[in-house]
């Protein structure tokens, strides 16, 4: 199939969406209309009054839906607060069906889905703006730079997505940072938030202050926050080089409200983190590199909102961003490295339009999403290594989702169509190749992907689903072009591959929602979600040996990779007591990934939480205990040149957390905390570098006025 050329054949697919869209609203308006105007005229009583004809009104999506029929999670800021705010891959991985990249030495955030991570497999987002910052390393290729500090929630889709954020393979996270409502307590027309916390072992201190106003239909909300930690410990005491870090952050929005239909924000988050890293040398000296490192993260969105409250037709959002992240190498042990003074930067700016028609016909109540996204990323730097030396790409889609609600059942029909070009010039590593040895790639392709759900309310409190989807991934610019030799005098190098294909995913997701109140005392309320999920992946992308050159690549691996398991989630609230239990059993054929170009993605078989507490004093204080259990895994091995070695297996472990939270009145609590309370020496799974954390005292605060 040929391929559209430009950016105004790829539109036509999103106005030709919503021009149908709206020759069925026109119908669906006219026929209420008919329907008004046949109505039976109103009669007349043996007094005189004028009795007017009853009339039914019905609103859209009238059931009460236990919860969205779909593999989704939210972690809440109260969750992000007691779990994450040291590092948020704790309270990422204990929502079922997620797991993390973890390195000891980067404080970014590194998303697996089902097994998959790493070049946007997992569309990773700052308020809607894709972070699409990578570098080819030993390490998660893809890491998201936000503190915790500043963040409302974290919303989280496993599968397949087919509106706005569509574009990895396995799903996306939404980091939501704080709004003007976060910090304006409720009534109130001004405010200050802040926070407080200190730890042992390593951690230090952090802080982090916000005020907010609302002045008639203008709100401002702005926020600074700092954290300075040090290298901490393992359960057997040893140290753990370059795990500290200094990090500054802050944001500021803007809400503009325009009479009851109108809003716009516009905001910014600034994040600058400095950090270290260890390097093991294939040189005699020095046997082990520290690199010094600066991290400069910036996230500009704006966001319009049009929803006329007479007109259930529009319901309008159009969203737009630019990101910038830029990683200099500034220092380190050896000032004669050729990585020093290294800058590699990537720019991306995008933009997303989508409109929601919501109307009835008959019985038939009908959500209907229709619209386009775009983004392009700008890649390069100085001295840029094995990276790209200056790329680009363009990524965008088409969509169209619309939900179908009659009495008990619900249905989703969803149609993408993704598409992608890049254009950018490599290292090959071949002396007289192509020009002067660099290398020259151009490629676009486009795919269309469905998406179909049956949902059935059985109860009002049990609600069974189905789901087939597809999904696309398009090659990275760092998987495309990576070129050149390994730093460090080693044999390794690199040749880029120009021709890889995009990997497409086909799955399905068997599911079940439950909800219950007063089911053993009065007021208590239990929350659960199970889901079977089963993925086939082709055109799976990892590095392999180009025998003609003797050079490590990029390719797509031949067959069908698969990932299949098992999620479930259950919440648990009283007046006295409160409990959680995630699981996920996941079992993975995915291929092995070269250590050195990515990571080992070879997730646990088994990964459990469980948390359980109580409330006392009428409630002001609640204090429990965390248990988790994560399982062996595989761990892809290699050689000094990169070529695969057997994998490994790593051990089980389990750790047990304590927390306790006074809450003096409505303003301030008072938290405290042991993680690691058993002080296990454990290595993290999915661990680039690093023992895990031995045990860790934290006490915290929260004022709010």
């Amino acid at each position: 199939m040929q391929q559209p050329s430009n950016l105004s054949r790829y539109l036509k697919i999103g106005l030709g969406s919503t021009a149908i869209s709206l020759v069925v609203m026109a119908g669906a308006a006219n026929a209420q209309q008919a329907q008004t105007q046949t109505a039976k005229p109103a009669a007349e009583n043996a007094s005189g009054d004028v009795q007017l004809n009853t009339i039914n009104v019905k609103t859209v999506n009238p059931q009460d839906i236990t919860s969205r029929p779909a593999p989704v999670s939210t972690i809440s800021k109260t969750e992000i607060k007691l779990n994450g705010r040291e590092k948020l891959d704790t309270v990422l991985r204990e929502t079922p069906g997620i797991f993390t990249r973890i390195n000891g030495s980067n404080p970014g955030v590194a998303v697996n889905i089902r097994g998959f991570e790493g070049s946007g497999r997992v569309n990773m987002m700052i308020d809607g703006a894709p972070q699409t910052f990578r570098t080819t390393a030993h390490d998660a290729q893809g890491y998201s730079y936000i503190d915790p500090n500043l963040l409302s929630s974290v919303d989280i889709t496993r599968g397949a997505v087919t509106t706005e954020g569509g574009s990895g393979l396995a799903g996306s996270v939404n980091f939501k940072t704080l709004g003007v409502d976060d910090v304006l307590m409720e009534g109130k027309d001004k405010g200050v938030l802040g926070r407080a916390s200190w730890g042992s072992n390593g951690v230090g201190f952090s802080e982090m202050l916000a005020g907010a106003m609302r002045v008639n239909e203008v709100g401002i909300v702005a926020a600074l926050s700092r954290r300075d930690s040090n290298d901490y410990k393992n359960g057997d005491g040893i140290t753990q080089n370059k795990t500290g870090q200094e990090m500054t952050s802050g944001l500021f929005k803007t809400e503009f409200g325009f009479a009851e239909d109108h809003k716009l924000t516009l905001g910014g988050v600034i994040y600058n983190n400095k950090y270290g890293t260890s390097q093991t040398n294939f040189m005699p000296v020095p046997p082990t590199i520290d690199y010094d490192l600066l991290l400069q993260n910036r996230t500009f969105t704006a966001n319009y909102v049009y929803k006329p409250i007479d007109n259930d037709l529009i319901d309008l959002a159009i969203n737009g961003y630019f990101n910038s992240t830029k990683l200099t190498y500034v220092g380190g042990n050896s000032p004669t490295l050729s990585s020093l003074g290294r800058e590699i930067k990537n720019e991306s700016i995008g933009f997303s339009v989508a409109n929601t028609s919501r109307f009835t016909v008959n019985d038939l109540y009908i959500d209907w999403k229709y619209g386009v996204e775009y983004n392009h990323d700008n890649t390069g730097g100085v001295k840029v290594g094995v990276n790209p030396v200056d790329s680009s790409m363009n990524r965008g889609a088409a969509f169209t989702q619309v939900e179908w609600n009659y009495d008990r059942l619900q249905v989703l029909t969803g149609l993408r169509y993704d598409f992608y070009k890049l254009d950018g010039t490599a290292d090959s590593g071949i002396p007289g190749f192509e020009d002067n040895g660099m290398y020259s790639a151009n490629q676009s392709k486009g795919l269309w992907n469905p998406k179909v759900t049956v949902a059935y309310n059985v109860t009002d409190w049990l609600q069974p689903y189905v789901t087939y989807s597809q999904s696309m991934r398009a090659p990275t610019l760092q998987e495309t072009m990576i070129g050149g030799t390994h730093p460090g005098g080693t044999a390794s190098s690199y040749v880029p591959n120009p021709y890889l294909a995009p990997e497409e995913q086909r799955g399905w997701d068997i599911g079940l929602n439950m909800k219950h109140d007063d089911l053993i005392t009065a007021g208590d309320t239990i929350r659960f979600k199970a889901n079977y999920f089963d993925m086939d992946v082709k055109n799976y992308i990892a590095a392999q040996r180009n025998t003609t050159f003797n050079k490590l690549q990029f390719v797509n691996l031949p067959g069908t990779s698969r990932v299949k398991g098992f999620e479930l989630e259950t919440h648990y609230n009283s007046d006295y007591v409160f409990g959680s239990l995630s699981y996920t059993h996941n079992k993975s054929d995915l291929p092995s990934q070269t250590p050195g170009l990515g990571a080992s993605q070879y997730l646990p078989d088994d990964v459990f939480a469980a948390t359980l507490g109580g409330y006392f004093f009428d409630k002001k204080l609640s204090a429990g205990v965390k248990y988790s259990y994560v399982s062996s895994s595989l761990v892809a091995a290699a050689d000094a040149r990169g070529n695969l070695l057997p994998p490994t297996k790593s051990d089980s472990y389990d750790l047990v957390d304590i927390f306790a939270t006074y809450k003096f009145n409505e303003n301030v609590d008072l938290s405290l905390k042991v993680t690691n309370l058993f002080d296990k020496t454990y290595t993290p799974a999915l661990s680039t570098s690093g023992s895990g954390q031995g045990r860790t005292f934290v006490v915290a605060t929260q004022f709010q006025f």
